[in-house]
């Protein structure tokens, strides 16, 4: 179901910057799952440039069961743009959750002004889309914006309106991005570096697809794919209090 958005993806980035592929830890590229009726697979890609210090995505295709396609975009420590997140998910083709944001590394009001107050108008183009649906798993008045997209649909809707709002979205942040003034001062450089690790250790801490990974491919993998890829710079909780 989510093919089309991975590839509009690909391709916008490619168009629009020098990628380099970024390496992904032997094994953890794709797996194939053993377990239950249904197979399924996942695989991930990651690359990185001079404005973007990681950018990931993962998809898994379990069929008609399950549909994934999860990506993250890290700027360069020498930006402060908000983190783009997407993760769209479908199962058995009656539920089909989305959520798109520019993620806010701070939520002090000078930055909101600056970075999220931007995505006003096309929060206002998809009203549709924007559901105000509780998070079960997170907080969201960190590391989510007041514009954030977030629905439960049905796959026209996901093949039509969602896909006008990934492309909108992806059009803007790349227009932003362009737009801003790189930090040159390393007090402002080491203040993103932590918001950056900060972010991976509370999404790590807080990833309800990890008990799907785990379901899928098994609890070793998936541990290994959540904090050697996904969220790289965060620890483990058990290691992280020693």
């Amino acid at each position: 179901m989510y093919k089309p958005f991975l590839e509009h993806l690909e391709q916008s980035l490619s168009q629009q910057f020098d990628l380099q592929h970024r390496p992904i830890p032997a094994g953890l590229e794709s797996q194939v799952s053993e377990r239950g009726r249904n197979p399924a697979t996942i695989q991930s890609w990651c690359y990185q440039c001079p404005e973007f210090r990681k950018i990931r995505y993962t998809y898994i295709d379990a069929g008609a069961s399950a549909q994934i396609f999860n990506s993250v975009i890290y700027p360069s420590h020498n930006y402060e743009l908000p983190l783009l997140g997407i993760d769209f998910l479908s199962f058995g083709q009656v539920k089909n959750l989305i959520v798109m944001d520019f993620q806010p590394l701070f939520q002090d009001e000078t930055y909101l002004t600056k970075y999220i107050d931007p995505l006003k108008t096309l929060h206002e183009k998809y009203p549709d889309l924007a559901q105000n649906l509780e998070m079960k798993f997170y907080d969201a008045n960190q590391y989510f914006s007041k514009y954030l997209l977030f629905a439960k649909t049905d796959p026209e809707t996901v093949r039509t309106r969602v896909f006008e709002a990934f492309k909108d979205y992806l059009n803007l942040y790349w227009q932003m991005l362009a737009e801003a003034t790189p930090l040159n001062d390393s007090k402002s450089v080491q203040r993103i570096v932590k918001a950056q690790k900060d972010y991976d250790q509370y999404s790590a801490d807080r990833d309800p697809a990890s008990g799907l990974f785990s379901s899928y491919f098994g609890h070793e993998w998936s541990e290994k794919f959540l904090f050697e890829f996904l969220f790289e710079d965060a620890m483990p909780l058990a290691i992280a209090k020693k």
